[in-house]
C-alpha cells in the first residue's frame, strides 16, 4: 500500500472505528431532531419536557465527543475536510461587483434597521403584532445571507472592526 493522501483517506473510511463515529455522529445530530419534539407532544409537564429535552441536548452533546474519539485524529480530520471542503466551494468569492454589493448592503441593512424601529413602531408595521418571533428569525437569515451576497471582502471589512490596529485606506 502506498504512503499517498488518498490511500491514506481509503484507509480512513474503511476502517470499522470510522463507520462507527460517523454513525454515532449522525445519531447526535439526528437525535435531538426526531426525539425533542416527540417529548413535546407527549403532554408532560413543562418542567419535565425542559428537563428531558435538556438531557437528550446534553446526550447528544456527549456522543458527539465519543464519535470524534471513536473515529480518531484521522477520521475527525477526514470528516472536518470533507465538510469544509462542501462548505468552500459554495462560500462567499472573494471580490463582487457593485450592484452586487449594493444589494447585499441593503440586504444587510435591512434586519438592523427593522430590529431597531419595530420595539418603537410595532403597531404601525402590518402582522408584526403576535409574530414577532417570525419576523426576528426572518431578520436573522437575511443577515446572514447578506453576508454570503456581500462576499469575502465585506467580512475582512467586518473582521476589522474588532482589530484595534485596523486602518481604513481608501482608494
Amino acid at each position: 500500500m502506498t504512503n499517498t493522501p488518498r490511500a491514506a483517506e481509503i484507509a480512513v473510511v474503511a476502517d470499522w472505528r470510522f463507520k462507527l463515529g460517523v454513525a454515532l455522529f449522525a445519531l447526535s445530530l439526528l437525535g435531538p431532531l426526531v426525539f425533542i419534539p416527540l417529548v413535546a407532544v407527549l403532554g408532560l409537564s413543562a418542567a419535565m419536557t425542559t428537563a428531558i429535552s435538556g438531557g437528550i441536548l446534553v446526550g447528544a452533546e456527549v456522543l458527539l465527543v465519543v464519535a470524534a474519539a471513536v473515529m480518531g485524529k484521522n477520521g475527525y480530520a477526514y470528516i472536518k475536510n470533507r465538510a469544509f471542503g462542501f462548505l468552500k466551494q459554495y462560500g462567499p468569492p472573494k471580490e463582487v461587483g457593485r450592484a452586487r454589493y449594493n444589494i447585499g448592503l441593503a440586504i444587510f441593512a435591512i434586519p438592523i434597521l427593522f430590529g431597531w424601529l419595530a420595539p418603537y413602531a410595532g403597531t404601525l408595521i402590518p402582522g408584526y403584532e403576535g409574530n414577532e418571533i417570525t419576523f426576528a428569525v426572518v431578520g436573522d437569515l437575511l443577515l446572514l445571507v447578506s453576508l454570503f451576497v456581500l462576499g469575502g471582502d465585506f467580512w475582512d471589512k467586518l473582521r476589522a472592526l474588532f482589530i484595534h490596529d485596523a486602518k481604513a485606506v481608501l482608494c
